[in-house]
C-alpha cells in the first residue's frame, strides 16, 4: 500500500481525499502543520508528499525528502510557484491538479467584483443593524463597461464568458493566445490603459511577478477596479495601497496576497496580525479581501482529490502524464517531450 504524507490540511479537505484514497488502498497521514524545512522530517518513511498553495517546497525541502526516498510531490493544486522545479529535477517528480474547477474560481472572482461594486457586503451589515440608508451605496453597471482579463486559461476563458453575460466589452492578454477563442487580444499596456475593471488569471512566473506596480498603475484608468483569484505575488502591494490612497484605484478585490503564507487559511481574530501593508488594505473601504477562498466549493474538492489520487496511482503505475511539471516546462502544461515520457 502506497503511503503519502498531507500537509497543512483542513477539515474541508479531508472527506473526498479519504474516499478516493480507500478506493485506490492508498495510505494518507494527514498534517495541519505546513511543510517547511523544518518539518519535512515528518514525511520520512512515505513514498511521496501532498503538499498545498503556501507549503514551503525549496531546495532544502526537496534535499531533505529526497534523502527520506520521498519520489513524488502531489501537489493538490494548479500553482507549483512555490516550488523549486529545478532543485527537483532528477530527483523527485512534480505532479499538480492544473483544473479543479475553473468555474470555482472565476465566479467567486465576479462575485467579489459584485459585491464591491455594489456594496452588498456593507448593505448585509447595515440592514442587520436595522440602519436602511442608502447613503453611500451607489455603485455602477458592468454592462457596457471594459474588462482586461490578464491570462485566457481554462479559468481566464470561463470569467470571460461570465463578463460578456454582463454585456461587457472583453478585451485580454496572454503571451500564448488562445487560437480561434473569439477573444480580442491587445497588448497589456493598452490593456491597462482602457480597462475599467481587469482581473488576473495568469500564473506567477518570473516575468509577470508584481506586474501591477506603480508603473503600470499610472498606465490604468483612474477608478479602476483590481481583481486577483490567481497569485498575490501579481500584484506589488505597496503599491496597489498608494494607488488606493492617491485615489486612482477606484477597488482592489483579493482572493490572494502576496505575504499570505503565514496568514491565510487561519484564525487570527484574537491576535495581532504583524503585517502592516496587509492590515492597511483591509482598512481600506474599496478593498475587499477574501483568504484564499476561490477555489473552495464542493465540486472543486472532490475534482482536486480525485485528481490527486490519480496522478499518484498513475505515477506508481508507470504512466507519463500531462500533469507533470518540470523546469524544463516553458509554461504550464507545455513540456518539451510532449509527456510521452518522465521529465527524467
Amino acid at each position: 500500500m502506497l503511503k503519502f504524507a498531507m500537509f497543512d490540511t483542513k477539515p474541508y479537505d479531508r472527506p473526498a481525499f479519504e474516499r478516493y484514497a480507500k478506493a485506490n488502498e492508498i495510505e494518507i497521514k494527514f498534517y495541519e502543520t505546513k511543510l517547511t524545512a523544518d518539518t519535512a522530517s515528518l514525511a520520512e518513511g512515505f513514498d511521496g508528499v501532498i503538499p498545498f498553495v503556501n507549503d514551503e517546497v525549496d531546495a532544502r525541502v526537496i534535499d531533505a525528502l529526497h534523502r527520506y526516498g520521498i519520489r513524488l510531490i502531489a501537489m493538490r493544486c494548479a500553482g507549483y510557484n512555490n516550488v523549486d522545479v529545478k532543485a527537483a529535477y532528477g530527483k523527485v517528480h512534480i505532479l499538480r491538479v492544473p483544473a479543479y474547477s475553473p468555474y470555482a474560481v472565476a465566479e467567486h472572482a465576479m462575485a467579489m467584483l459584485l459585491t464591491s461594486i455594489r456594496r452588498t457586503h456593507k448593505a448585509y451589515i447595515r440592514t442587520r443593524d436595522f440602519n436602511f440608508s442608502l447613503s453611500g451605496m451607489v455603485g455602477f453597471d458592468l454592462h457596457g463597461k471594459t474588462v482586461g482579463v490578464v491570462g485566457t486559461g481554462r479559468i481566464g476563458r470561463v470569467f470571460i464568458d461570465i463578463c460578456r453575460g454582463f454585456g461587457m466589452r472583453v478585451i485580454a492578454y496572454d503571451t500564448f493566445p488562445a487560437k480561434d477563442a473569439g477573444i480580442e487580444y491587445v497588448p497589456l499596456d493598452e490593456l491597462f490603459a482602457n480597462s475599467d475593471v481587469i482581473s488576473l488569471h495568469c500564473p506567477l512566473t518570473d516575468d509577470t511577478r508584481h506586474m501591477v506596480n506603480a508603473e503600470s498603475i499610472a498606465k490604468m484608468k483612474k477608478g479602476v477596479v483590481i481583481v486577483n483569484t490567481s497569485r498575490g505575488g501579481l500584484i506589488d502591494a505597496e503599491a496597489l495601497l498608494a494607488g488606493i490612497k492617491a485615489r486612482h484605484v477606484g477597488a482592489a478585490c483579493l482572493d490572494v496576497y502576496e505575504e499570505e503564507s503565514d496568514i491565510f487559511f487561519e484564525d487570527f481574530s484574537g491576535h495581532i496580525v504583524d503585517d502592516d501593508t496587509l492590515a492597511r488594505l483591509i482598512s481600506m473601504p474599496n478593498v475587499l479581501i477574501t483568504s484564499h477562498q476561490a477555489f473552495l466549493t464542493e465540486e472543486a474538492l472532490d475534482n482536486i482529490a480525485r485528481t490527486t489520487v490519480e496522478n499518484i496511482t498513475g505515477f506508481f503505475a508507470g504512466k507519463t502524464s500531462a500533469n507533470e511539471v518540470c523546469y524544463h516546462c516553458p509554461r504550464q502544461s507545455k513540456c518539451q517531450s510532449g509527456h510521452r515520457t518522465p521529465c527524467f
